[in-house]
């Protein structure tokens, strides 16, 4: 192991903040082009994987014995992180509905995000939940918040998402697809009910 590599583990170690800093400077650009060569050039889903390695990383500091260099060991993980988002949508995908077809869903987005106050009789806790769903939808990775918002509240097509994105129509339709799965996932993880964006 670099002696480079050494200090910035200890400083790891010692909770050193700058050295967190240090450490995603240094490892996340060549995280990212790892990714992208796996992901056929998916940039959200590499800049999520790239994200998920580091921070599975300084969870498990303990474990890397510096047996190879940090990149090394950085990338088995990365290849992890992509296996596992891999059989995630693969999974969800049998139970993610068809947002295209399923009227209650853009109905549901737009109550709650697009104009949650409209009803003034509104319960309080109907309002709390609308104003999770935005910071849900503002915390997402990459820019699926802002890929949702244009489907649903934009009523944009898929080709004029793919427009937006400069991508191509089936990355665009990858990248709404895990955009879905992030919503459900990151509103089941609050106690939202997502039962809207889920098969029936």
């Amino acid at each position: 192991m670099k002696d480079d590599d050494r200090q910035l583990i200890e400083r790891l170690r010692a909770g050193d903040e700058s050295g967190f800093k240090a450490f995603f400077d240094e490892y996340f650009d060549r995280l990212y082009r790892f990714a992208m060569s796996r992901t056929r050039g998916d940039a959200d889903l590499s800049q999520e994987a790239a994200q998920r390695t580091l921070c599975r990383a300084v969870r498990r500091l303990e474990s890397f014995r510096g047996e190879a260099a940090l990149f090394t060991w950085l990338a088995q993980i990365c290849r992890n992180e992509l296996a596992d988002m891999a059989e995630i949508a693969r999974r969800d995908a049998g139970r993610t509905v068809s947002l295209d077809a399923d009227e209650r869903v853009r109905e549901r987005i737009e109550s709650e995000v697009a104009d949650p106050s409209a009803d003034p009789s509104a319960a309080p806790e109907a309002e709390d939940t609308s104003r999770l769903i935005r910071e849900v939808l503002d915390s997402l990775p990459g820019r699926y918040g802002e890929v949702l918002e244009w489907k649903y509240l934009d009523e944009l097509s898929v080709e004029q998402i793919a427009t937006r994105l400069r991508s191509s129509f089936e990355s665009a339709q990858s990248t709404l697809q895990r955009a879905r799965v992030s919503l459900r996932s990151a509103l089941l993880s609050r106690g939202v009910d997502a039962s809207w964006i889920r098969q029936e």
